[in-house]
């Protein structure tokens, strides 16, 4: 009874913290009633659920769900006033602390990327951008039926590392999403990848994004850890979803290792499309993808020490070598917010798994075990 009660209080904490966000950094799966009550409250003061946040580490059932109850106290504190240091509240919030990385870092997966891209002319984010032209799809109304088939084969391929159930998964395309895509799990055994119409689709990346958004990546996680775990109430800038986005970019490596990817697409995708082999190392190319993370990281430290807006362009165009167009997209991302460490997992949870996730059976691990940044040991 005392931990049922200590589930409902966390799940109200998490809840009331996510509506003084503005919503929509909570996946919630648990009783409706508990929902409908704290969204028919006035919003909590801060300072409130902090304390709240505090009452609940003094019993909470696991290092699991300690190390969630920190991150919703360090953003309730962030919202009452508090300004710690960014890397110290990212660690509050992350459970590993990010730091800023040199540029030598983005200018070996430059080198990276000059060494895969065919040799077409112009600077290296030219070739890039011409590369991506090449590959874009069109109509974007093709995505979901070729999309459908990456998801056969990355649940195929998932399956052969941990047994999957049967499972509904549609792709879908929507309007006036702020993301590229996005995979959820709704229970029931169903899920969806949504993908962003207005941005154009890279046909290269397909197994990229599936594999990141459904399986092994998200949806996978979602759905075999509903079956092990309470997994009702999962706050966002938390050191869980380290891992799962870490997991994310990792998760072609992990079924398409090697040139796999590149010789799937070859095969299943890119003669219907009519595009032809260009020489190019999709596997270097999207290893250096991964590392550009970074940027983003180094872009929120920038953001958060007040470096304008101009400054914080050049840099996105300079290391992460986007278009105008990409860079205003991430403009309104970096910007100072109590949600800004959640960028930094991206590439710290990638580069904490990477030398990691190296066996099928810590790859089940990360599918199915309630882990910790802290618990990742190489």
């Amino acid at each position: 009874m005392a931990e049922q009660r200590w589930q409902h209080d966390y799940a109200m904490l998490a809840l009331r913290v996510n509506q003084l966000l503005g919503g929509g950094l909570l996946i919630y799966s648990g009783p409706a009633e508990w929902r409908a009550t704290a969204e028919s409250e006035a919003p909590a003061p801060p300072g409130e659920l902090a304390g709240e946040a505090d009452r609940l580490l003094e019993s909470a059932p696991s290092a699991y769900l300690a190390a969630q109850v920190r991150a919703l106290r360090a953003v309730a504190r962030r919202l009452d006033g508090g300004r710690l240091p960014l890397a110290e509240y990212a660690r509050e919030c992350l459970g590993l602390e990010p730091r800023r990385l040199p540029e030598e870092v983005f200018e070996q997966a430059h080198a990276e990327l000059d060494a895969a891209l065919p040799r077409t002319g112009g600077s290296l984010a030219d070739r890039m951008r011409a590369w991506q032209a090449a590959h874009t799809l069109q109509p974007i109304e093709r995505l979901p039926e070729l999309a459908a088939r990456a998801v056969a084969e990355t649940r195929a391929r998932t399956s052969a590392i941990i047994p999957l159930p049967e499972e509904s998964v549609e792709v879908r395309l929507v309007e006036g999403a702020a993301f590229h895509a996005a995979g959820a799990y709704e229970g029931g055994l169903k899920s969806t990848i949504h993908v962003n119409k207005a941005i154009p689709f890279n046909l290269a990346d397909l197994l990229y994004v599936i594999a990141h958004e459904g399986h092994p990546g998200h949806i996978a996680e979602s759905m075999l850890k509903e079956h092990r775990h309470d997994q009702s109430v999962r706050f966002m800038v938390s050191p869980s979803f380290v891992l799962s986005e870490g997991l994310g970019l990792l998760a072609e490596e992990i079924v398409f290792p090697g040139d796999a990817a590149r010789a799937w697409l070859d095969e299943h995708v890119f003669p219907e499309a009519g595009i032809r082999p260009d020489g190019s190392d999709l596997a270097a190319i999207h290893n250096a993808k991964n590392v550009l993370w970074g940027v983003w990281g180094n872009a929120v430290f920038m953001a958060d020490e007040g470096r304008s807006e101009a400054d914080l362009a050049a840099y996105l165009g300079r290391w992460a070598l986007y278009s105008e167009s990409e860079v205003a997209l991430a403009m309104g991302l970096i910007k100072p917010s109590p949600t800004s460490p959640y960028l930094f997992g991206y590439f710290h949870g990638w580069e904490l798994l990477r030398p990691w996730a190296t066996t099928p059976d810590r790859v089940r691990r990360l599918l199915t075990e309630q882990l910790l940044p802290a618990g990742i040991i190489p």
